[in-house]
Order: structure tokens, then sequence, then C-alpha cells
């Protein structure tokens, strides 16, 4: 079994296209504008993934700073940067040992990546490392999966994901406490001869109820702006998925 997302970090874009991470980025900026209340526009894109996200805030202006802890991850996000040659500083760090050379003034940390710390005390850990590099006037943006879509949503299912390059079963195993939910992945990679080559990858999500984690950031120092319904500026449903919270450094 290999470990840090490595296998997956091949056919991660693949897997996830029907992510819109233009419109995600607009989102993002829109919230961003309305809450930032520090001068700078250096961005930190907290476990940045592949680079996707972080292209588009590029594109927006801001000053991005990657970081994530898979090598297999920002090697796509380093080719995609040499292809389009975007200013984006990428590092390979775990989140709960943030060590920037500088302060921030935005961070955003999105696609459920909360989500697959080992603990809530790491999350709290996530929490108040970012407060730390946090320009006074700064936000932290995060996106994190609801007990509801664990239970709900993602439960005991199977999922099949059959691309030119790629066939992946995707199985998911709901266990009650922490509302977790552990993910195997089996991928099938097409060689050129038409045959196909096995690999696997396993990893683990946790929920949290949104009163558990304001606490938490406000235990911290951050002032709570808002927690929002998926990509909206609506109020938290009971059936929301996911949900966007909306947090600042106070002056």
């Amino acid at each position: 079994m290999e470990t840090g997302y490595e296998a997956f970090s091949f056919y991660y874009d693949q897997l996830t296209e029907n992510v819109e991470y233009p419109q995600r980025a607009a989102y993002f900026h829109k919230l961003i504008q309305k809450y930032r209340q520090s001068e700078g526009v250096v961005l930190l894109d907290l476990a940045c993934g592949t680079g996707s996200l972080s292209e588009e805030f590029a594109k927006l202006g801001y000053d991005v700073l990657g970081v994530d802890y898979s090598y297999g991850m920002l090697n796509q996000a380093m080719q995609k940067k040499l292809e389009h040659n975007l200013p984006i500083q990428y590092i390979c760090q775990d989140m709960r040992e943030l060590d920037l050379y500088g302060t921030v003034d935005v961070t955003v940390c999105a696609l459920d990546s909360l989500n697959h710390l080992d603990s809530f005390s790491d999350v709290k850990t996530v929490f108040q490392q970012v407060f730390d590099v946090t320009e006074p006037g700064g936000v932290f943006l995060f996106d994190i999966n609801t007990p509801y879509k664990h239970r709900e949503v993602l439960g005991n299912q199977i999922y099949l994901y059959d691309t030119d390059d790629v066939y992946c079963v995707w199985e998911n195993q709901y266990e009650e406490p922490d509302n977790q939910v552990t993910i195997q992945l089996h991928f099938f990679a097409r060689q050129e001869d038409d045959t196909y080559v096995r690999s696997e990858e396993c990893m683990t999500e946790r929920a949290y109820p949104p009163e558990q984690v304001t606490a938490a950031l406000q235990q911290i120092g951050w002032e709570v702006l808002g927690c929002y319904h998926a990509d909206t500026e609506e109020p938290l449903r009971e059936d929301s998925q996911r949900m966007v919270f909306a947090v600042r450094k106070t002056k």
C-alpha cells in the first residue's frame, strides 16, 4: 500500500474533472474582498494538491504560496507551473507544522482537506498554525465536509470511475465515531499494450459539527465571520454536504 497519496496524485485531476476551479476561486475571491482588512495579497493555498486552485488564484492577481505534504501532488503542480508559466511557489510541508518565510494575508484550504487529518486535535493545530502566520486583518477560508455528508451521502457506498487512462473502484466504509469514512481506492492503469497495472490507496476522512469547529476557532482567537452552505453565502442547512467558514485575525 502506498502512502502520502502518491498513487492518487497520478489520477487526481482525471477523477476530479467535475470540480469547477475558476468558479471556486471566484467564490473565495469574493469572500476575501468582503472580509480581508490587511493590505497585502499573499495567499497561502493550504493542501494545494496538484495546484489547480493555486493557478486560478494566481490569475486573479494573488501572490500564491502552495503547501502540500504529498510529493506526488506537488510534482503534478510543478509540471502545470512550468507549462503555464505562473509565479507560484510550492513547498512540501505538513499543514500541522507550517514553517513559512513570512506572513500571509489570506489562507484558503479547500476540497475537504481538513477532513483528512487524523483527529480534531490536528484540526485545531492547523487553526493555530494558520493563525500564527496570518497578518492582522488577514482571513482564513476553508471548506469541510459535514457529518450529514459522511453519514447520508458517502456512507458505505461504492463508486466506479472509468477514464481513458484509468479505471478506479472507490469503496467507502462508514463508522459512527467521528463520523469517519475510510476510503479504499483501487486503480487499474491502462498501459500502451492495453494491459492494466493495479495500485491502491487508503485514506480516512472525519467530519465534525459546525458548533465544534466554531468553538475551536474562537478559542484560538479567530473572529468567525460566517459559516455557509456549500459555495454560497447562505446559512448552513441540515442537509448541507459542505460548510464554508470565513474567519479573520483581528487587528
